[in-house]
């Protein structure tokens, strides 16, 4: 049975505001998004697409259909820890991931540097964290360099990131 309008309506205002706009927002961004032919879409390059019932991103799908917010940023979180995982599997082949539950991200130590991918407290993201401090504009975070999730078309794509990482941390 299909759900009346204004229940749609309040669906997609939910996924929108809930999973789209906010984590944007607490991420230090504006709670803007834009709406086209395919749905309801982030201003990201590329962006996060709310369309068909699922969200998108590159080949990333993640369906909500039928979840709740909850539920659908749960999926979004699994998501960056799979993708997480793959990154660090291609970036260091000899090396297991972990996840940590205290922190709850998955990450790998190489050479006194933590290279790893957190669901983050309003967005997912992938870091690299050297034991010492590192000076550039490669590190924008007190920790050493963080970058959100949604910025990696894929797992190749952030281990390139991780490999950046390696490279200036070694200067």
């Amino acid at each position: 049975m299909f759900a009346s309008y204004s229940t749609t309506c309040r669906r997609l205002h939910g996924l929108a505001e809930v999973v789209l706009a906010g984590p944007r927002y607490v991420a230090g961004g504006s709670m803007r998004l834009r709406a086209d032919h395919d749905g309801i879409t982030t201003w990201d390059d590329p962006p996060i697409r709310l369309s068909r019932g699922r969200l998108e991103r590159d080949d990333a799908r993640v369906e909500v259909a039928g979840r709740t917010f909850a539920e659908a940023a749960a999926a979004v979180v699994e998501h960056a820890l799979d993708l997480g995982n793959s990154a660090l599997r291609l970036f260091a082949p000899d090396l297991e991931p972990v996840l940590w539950p205290e922190h709850f991200d998955i990450a790998i130590t190489r050479a006194d540097v933590n290279y790893g991918v957190s669901p983050g407290d309003g967005h997912p993201y992938a870091y690299v964290g050297p034991h010492g401090a590192r000076r550039g504009s490669f590190w924008n975070a007190p920790f050493g360099a963080a970058r959100p999730v949604t910025e990696f078309a894929d797992a190749e794509a952030l281990a390139g990131f991780f490999r950046e990482g390696a490279r200036q941390a070694d200067r």
